[in-house]
């Protein structure tokens, strides 16, 4: 025993040692070069140690999971949304199914501030914020059979503040998934490798929930290989057909994808669990998890140079051409799911509580898929930050601000201090076979670039352009997964706040209930989609503000959730495990609302911006980068629309975290008050690890259950 102890201590202290020299190196380099293998060696040391010892004390000292309680997958197994599913198809599932948009876009979009701030926030966020949440929310749920966030909140806190969370929740959902489908859109648009390899997936994970639940019952890793040996086959055949007769087929405009894509998350939304959902996430987490190891290991074979600053001028002035806006409160907005998401919380009280197997499991599949997200926004931030400054400036500032030539990019761009030459443009186009780069924004295409530096870096040259269109490709798979499962828990939001109207809504898997408001879900998210396809202010720079302000807002209801929770479950002394990242998310995000909101300048002012062009328009004019009046109308409405839902939203949040403020006071003043809506105590029948490796007891446990039942 001895020497197990001195051998743990050794490992990680060497962890711990890792991670803190790459912090050093990061913090204390000063115009010198730095390799992003600092970075990830900084990531990796640190969410090491975080799962290690501080996800393990909330599980066990905090939260103290019971594996011998019964989940609701267990007692209300009905095969429709309840369902007992293997801790690894799960934990696929889960990561798939947070892992949107967010990691990807909105570090590449922070990079315009410089890699140091988005590393401190995505890696401390994670390990103290994002990870906590989730994995907190995850239990408690559990814990009220599969509760939604928002129905939690209304039981908990009580009908006033209750009722403003579930509106904000359900309206801040729909946002969120107009966003997430955008970067689809933009990804796959004019695209037939990727809109061909992506539709691919659709049947392969047919194939593999009928075999899981048909076929072959309990074989995931027979499945596992078929899954991802077709996956790898739809990659490749999405090249041929790419450069085949069948590419016409497969090259879809903007306004098309919208109408495919509201019409799949229906068609997932209404379809039982395990049949396209859970297949399908754990098929594209081999991809995801897969894609990104690869990522961090060219990083460190292939040690590329940090080439963006630590931090930019643009920091300090709010002036940037990606976002407009200061550090903070911006910074943290933008970042959104790479650190904290209230999306997630969704998720983790929407389908993953209703399929997992023990309590025991929400240490691995809440607090450890965060982290899983956040290294892929790391990555993503390292890709950003590899590449030429000025290539990254001409691909994700808006063509209004930069034009649509190669010199008069080059000319906007080095008045900005990061010089690039139209010839140099041209080239980066040229490299991954592209006619252009220029205003590509949405960050998959910077990401996309970069994956492409660093991996033509590892197996040569001549692979650059294979590359891009892979990572095009990857990231709309990455992003494709939230989507249908965020439509499905959208679903189960709007039953919930319509159960309290009629009843039979209450049955989340009643047949015409789950019809009705998968429709509504979908027509809702679909509005916001077409509005950002036709957006004049080029769709993603004008909603991404919005959707991070959203998604922090949603968090913010969700920590209060959580706090109020553990004050009323007798955990008042950790209270600050939740309170502690609330006050912050919830000083950060008002403040970005109430500069979105009232601002003077144009480019971070929603109202400001509806009146600058508004007076335009009474005048006859036609501002940049409107080019009519249609669009100019266009500008108009969206910036109020924008405006109106930010102050909404931010006015409920204040209601959500003042009535929970007031839950827990009373608590504490008269404990006799409350009360909590915990469902009864089931003794749990199924045996299953806490983590991807059972550990020996548990191997014991599994030996001597079987012994009895051949006994």
């Amino acid at each position: 025993m001895r020497t197990a102890n001195v051998r743990t201590i050794v490992i990680w202290t060497l962890v711990a040692l890792v991670g803190a020299t790459g912090w050093a190196v990061l913090a204390l380099a000063r115009g010198e070069d730095v390799s992003a293998a600092w970075m990830v060696a900084a990531a990796l040391g640190s969410y090491a140690i975080g799962y290690r010892f501080y996800a393990k004390f909330i599980a066990h000292k905090v939260l103290k999971v019971d594996a011998t309680r019964a989940t609701p997958a267990e007692r209300l197994n009905n095969g429709i949304d309840f369902h007992p599913t293997d801790r690894r198809v799960l934990l696929g599932h889960h990561f798939a199914a947070i892992a949107g948009a967010g990691p990807l876009v909105g570090p590449v979009l922070a990079a315009q501030m410089g890699y140091l701030p988005g590393t401190i926030w995505i890696i401390a966020g994670v390990i103290f914020a994002g990870a906590v949440q989730d994995m907190v929310v995850l239990f408690f749920s559990t814990r009220r059979d599969g509760r939604s966030l928002g129905q939690m909140a209304r039981e908990e806190i009580g009908p006033f503040g209750g009722a403003a969370a579930l509106v904000a929740a359900f309206a801040i959902m729909i946002i969120l998934l107009g966003v997430l489908a955008l970067v689809i859109v933009n990804a796959l648009a004019a695209s037939p490798w990727g809109t061909f390899s992506i539709a691919m997936t659709i049947p392969i994970a047919l194939l593999m929930g009928f075999y899981l639940r048909v076929l072959r019952p309990g074989r995931v890793a027979e499945i596992s290989l078929i899954g991802v040996g077709l996956l790898l086959l739809a990659l490749v055949a999405g090249r041929w057909v790419a450069e085949s007769s069948w590419a016409g087929a497969f090259t879809l405009a903007p306004s098309t994808l919208v109408v495919w894509l509201v019409a799949y998350g229906f068609i997932a939304s209404i379809l039982p669990v395990w049949m396209l959902l859970a297949p399908r996430d754990y098929l594209s987490t081999f991809m995801k998890i897969g894609t990104i190891a690869l990522l961090a290991l060219g990083v460190v074979i292939a040690l590329p140079t940090l080439k963006m600053d630590a931090v930019t001028d643009f920091a300090s002035r709010g002036d940037g051409p990606v976002f407009a806006g200061s550090l903070f409160p911006f910074v943290f907005i933008t970042i959104a799911c790479g650190a904290l998401s209230g999306f997630h919380a969704l998720i983790s009280s929407g389908t993953t509580p209703k399929m997992i197997q023990k309590e025991t499991q929400v240490r691995m599949i809440g607090y450890g898929s965060m982290l899983m997200e956040s290294s892929v926004a790391i990555m993503a931030l390292v890709a950003a930050s590899i590449i030429d400054p000025g290539l990254y400036f001409a691909m994700n500032a808006p063509a209004g601000v930069i034009g649509t030539t190669v010199d008069n990019a080059s000319q906007v761009v080095t008045s900005w201090g990061y010089s690039i030459s139209p010839a140099d443009l041209a080239q980066a186009a040229k490299n991954v076979e592209e006619s252009s780069l220029l205003s590509r924004t949405g960050g998959a295409p910077t990401l996309a670039v970069g994956v492409s530096e660093i991996f033509s870096k590892v197996t040569g040259g001549s692979l650059r352009a294979f590359w891009y269109h892979f990572a095009i490709m990857f990231e709309a798979l990455f992003i494709l997964t939230a989507l249908d499962a965020g439509t499905r828990v959208g679903r189960f939001m709007l039953q919930d706040m319509l159960g309290n109207v009629y009843r039979p809504f209450k049955n989340i898997s009643w047949k015409p209930g789950l019809v009705l408001t998968s429709a509504i879900v979908c027509a809702l998210w679909g509005y916001f989609l077409w509005v950002g396809v036709h957006e004049p202010l080029g769709g993603i720079n004008q909603l991404f503000p919005i959707f991070g302000i959203s998604n922090q807002l949603l968090a913010a209801v969700a920590l209060a959730v959580c706090t109020t929770l553990l004050v009323k479950s007798g955990r008042l002394k950790w209270a600050w495990i939740t309170g502690i990242p609330l006050a912050w998310d919830a000083t950060v995000t008002l403040t970005a609302s109430f500069q979105k909101v009232f601002s003077s300048d144009p480019k971070v002012g929603f109202f400001k911006q509806r009146s600058v062009f508004q007076d335009a328009i009474d005048d006859g004019k036609v501002l940049p980068p409107a080019k009519s009046m249609d669009d100019m109308h266009t500008v108009v409405t969206n910036s109020t629309v924008d405006g109106i839902l930010t102050a909404v939203l931010a006015l409920l949040i204040v209601v959500v975290i003042a009535d929970a403020l007031r839950v827990c006071v009373r608590h504490v003043r008269r404990p006799a008050l409350s009360t909590l809506s915990e469902a009864p105590y089931v003794e749990s029948k199924i045996l299953a690890p806490a983590g991807l490796i059972p550990t020996r007891e548990e191997k014991e446990e599994a030996r001597d259950a079987v012994t009895a039942a051949g006994s």
